[in-house]
């Protein structure tokens, strides 16, 4: 069979990382395999720490997005690929990375998925994270707190000055791409249930 590609985006803090990984237990025993778009921040060893802090990380700028693709296009196609790993402590990527067989399904998720023509038209399902503004900041706050270990200030202030602006200008408007859009995140069971009912309708009509 050949391997789907399945994209989710949203918001920063939307929940696409818990419906993928919910997305994937429900495709069991299917081969599944999840690629976070985040892992593909540019490196930039150049600039020194305090300049890597005020990058704009939400512009689509921000990911080498050729290696991204190339990358989805191998595991496609049937083969392995080492996922960069990025360390949001040192805004860089880690000299490690992350070995990722092939698969039947490929779940990618992020913010910026669906402004690159190229990977929408790779994608045989979109699904757009549709959560409320409040609720993802909420969320943002104490995941950059409580895993990343960042100030509170800054993590206000990167929300303000690039956060928000760049979801307004970059994120909402690629919603009009989606197949599907899911309200409320990883809480709607409903259509998560719905989105692997269809994939596993897709994956059995390939098996025949």
């Amino acid at each position: 069979m050949g391997t789907l590609i399945i994209g989710v985006a949203g918001g920063s803090g939307s929940g696409k990382s818990t419906i993928a990984r919910r997305i994937a237990n429900g495709l069991a025993p299917a081969r599944v395999a999840v690629v976070d778009m985040d892992a593909y921040y540019r490196h930039r060893p150049d600039l020194t720490f305090d300049e890597r802090k005020q990058l704009n990380w939400d512009h689509p700028d921000a990911v080498d997005i050729e290696r991204f693709i190339a990358d989805i296009d191998a595991l496609a196609a049937g083969q392995a690929i080492d996922k960069p790993v990025y360390d949001y402590s040192t805004h860089l990527r880690s000299q490690h990375s992350e070995r990722i067989p092939p698969a039947d399904v490929v779940i990618v998720d992020g913010i910026l998925l669906f402004t690159d023509e190229r990977l929408r038209e790779r994608c045989a399902l979109k699904v757009f994270v549709d959560t409320d503004a409040d609720e993802r900041l909420i969320r943002r706050l104490r995941r950059d707190v409580e895993e990343r270990g960042r100030p509170l200030d800054t993590i206000i202030d990167q929300y303000l000055t690039t956060v928000k602006p760049m979801h307004l200008q970059f994120v909402e408007p690629t919603k009009r791409y989606a197949d599907m859009i899911v309200p409320r995140g990883g809480e709607n069971t409903v259509a998560i249930g719905m989105i692997i009912s269809t994939l596993q309708q897709r994956i059995e009509a390939t098996t025949w």
